[in-house]
């Protein structure tokens, strides 16, 4: 592996060293940030513990790593600015214990069910009641004219019906055999 260090620049006010690097490894898999924390503090004469990998690019095809890196002058200054992510990501400090609860919850699928533990029922949805129409109430006078109209609609409908219904038939009763008749003639 070959480091090649892109940029340094010095950040007084944050007590720390910015560094952009190039990791060639040719050959072998990308290495984890362990690994590059210890390169790169070997090369630069530094402690592990101070420097932190902030990011790492891979390419596909290419066997080199582009990164990010800071290197504090102490572990406390450290611990002070960065977030915790990322302390955790370099393996600085511990995760809490948030995400050790969040690891024990999820149990494998496999794991056998404990006895005398009972599932709770799935909550039912509430049954919805119909919707209820409402009446409409009508004068006398308009209850009047409505059923005039309908009794006045009846009568010519039903007399339309069967005329269409002889129409139909073609008029095959007494009256169109005397019409039949009187066109021969």
């Amino acid at each position: 592996m070959e480091i090649e260090i892109d940029s340094k620049r010095n950040n007084p006010l944050l007590n720390r060293t910015e560094i952009y690097f190039t990791l060639k490894h040719k050959g072998e898999g990308t290495p984890n940030r362990e690994i590059i924390r210890s390169e790169l503090a070997e090369k630069l004469n530094v402690k592990k513990e101070t420097v932190i990998v902030n990011t790492v690019h891979s390419s596909f095809g290419i066997q080199e790593i582009t990164g990010y890196a800071k290197i504090y002058s102490s572990l406390e200054k450290s611990k002070e600015i960065e977030p915790d992510y990322i302390l955790i990501r370099n393996k600085i400090i511990e995760a809490k214990e948030k995400g050790k609860k969040k690891a024990e919850a999820k149990k494998p699928a496999g794991e056998p069910k404990k006895e005398g533990v009972e599932e709770k029922p799935a909550k039912q949805k509430p049954v919805e009641e119909p919707v209820k129409k409402p009446e409409i109430v009508e004068t006398p006078k308009k209850v009047e004219k409505a059923e005039e109209s309908s009794k006045k609609e009846e009568k010519p409908a039903e007399k339309s019906t069967i005329k269409s219904i002889e129409e139909l038939k073609g008029k095959s009763g007494p009256e169109s055999e005397q019409q039949a008749k009187g066109k021969k003639e």
